[in-house]
């Protein structure tokens, strides 16, 4: 099964980077060449260009909820983001409107997509570092990531 785990984010702002450090120490634990480790800092539309011909597609990123802690993991599938499907704009398509575009277009799209997310503290601050909270996330969702990998 071809499968892409895929961080999201910018490494440079604080906790918004974390799917991009988690990828590179997945990177640094995996020896499997049926599995590509990639970072990005594209979403919307531009996701498609990366997850197209995937089997399986593990994303992880940096999340802002209501309740939630900061380091607080999320294991979510496409169906938890589906009361997110309205757009005000072409600007605004998110993870869900982008996968039915992708159908609709025919693409070779993955049959399988996990998210993992992590509670974020600070995402606006300029620093290469996560914050202590989400730091301490890193190692629990690289375990999560790797055991989704071995089932």
């Amino acid at each position: 099964m071809k499968t892409l785990v895929l961080g999201l984010g910018n490494p440079i702002l604080s906790d918004d980077g974390v799917g991009i450090q988690v990828a590179r120490e997945v990177a640094n634990q995996l020896n499997n060449p049926q599995v590509t480790v990639a970072e990005t800092s594209a979403a919307g539309l531009s996701l498609l260009d990366s997850i197209v011909g995937y089997d399986k597609v593990i994303i992880i990123d940096a999340i802002e909820t209501e309740k939630g802690r900061a380091g607080q993991i999320y294991r979510m599938g496409t169906e938890d983001f589906s009361l997110t499907k309205h757009l005000s704009s072409p600007h605004q398509i998110n993870l869900v409107t982008a996968l039915e575009l992708g159908k609709m277009l025919n693409l070779a799209m993955p049959q399988e997509i996990t998210v993992f997310a992590v509670e974020a503290k600070d995402i606006t601050s300029f620093s290469e570092k996560c914050t202590p909270e989400v730091e301490k996330a890193i190692p629990e969702v690289v375990k999560m990531v790797l055991q989704e990998l071995d089932e």
